[in-house]
């Protein structure tokens, strides 16, 4: 009777063993999961290589943007200068990415080049005497926190800037806050493949 307790004791250890590690193991969700987060990964690095971009800000109509070598495309993705680029990190205006702050770059339309005028003042952005839909400066954010504006005032475009805003949406992180942008801190031009929304 004792050797039968013992092996039947050695017996439902070695099952509660068993089914110990299977417990350890991933289920069939968590082997979904792994696998479509790995497709999920091949697929966005495949569009990065044939230079597609998703876009699911707000800032444009949510779609896809394709790449090119036309300078004079209206559309540029860019990393932002080092305080405001940190300002819309922390406030979560900004994604994790691949600019040297850790965040992703924004794609916003250019609205002025070199030699054009830019008029900056509390109804929105004019360039050229003609106002841009859309881009008056917010007080606040969608947080109800200070958000300063950039200085009133005519402003002519520097050789090697631009100045970029929305007239998609009002509350765009754009020019309206942060003045004009380097053009070598563009990574890309682009135009618009398919896009849905306005």
């Amino acid at each position: 009777m004792r050797k039968n307790s013992k092996a039947n004791q050695r017996s439902k250890m070695v099952t509660l063993g068993r089914f110990s590690d299977w417990g350890n193991r991933p289920g069939r969700a968590g082997r979904l999961f792994a696998i479509g987060a790995v497709i999920l990964v091949g697929t966005l690095q495949t569009f990065d290589l044939v230079g597609l971009r998703i876009n699911t800000s707000p800032s444009l109509p949510v779609g896809l943007y394709m790449t090119t070598s036309d300078p004079a495309a209206n559309l540029v993705e860019f990393c932002p200068a080092p305080l405001y680029g940190t300002l819309a990190l922390e406030r979560s205006y900004r994604s994790a990415g691949s600019c040297r702050d850790g965040g992703a770059p924004l794609l916003k339309p250019v609205v002025a080049k070199p030699g054009d005028v830019v008029e900056v003042s509390r109804t929105g952005l004019a360039v050229n005497g003609k106002a841009i839909p859309n881009t008056a400066p917010m007080a606040v954010d969608f947080k109800g926190r200070r958000l300063a504006s950039w200085p009133s005032g005519h402003y002519e475009v520097a050789s090697g800037e631009i100045w970029v805003a929305s007239s998609f949406n009002a509350r765009s992180f754009d020019s309206r806050y942060f003045g004009p942008v380097s053009v070598a801190a563009i990574h890309e031009h682009l135009r618009p493949l398919i896009t849905f929304g306005k």
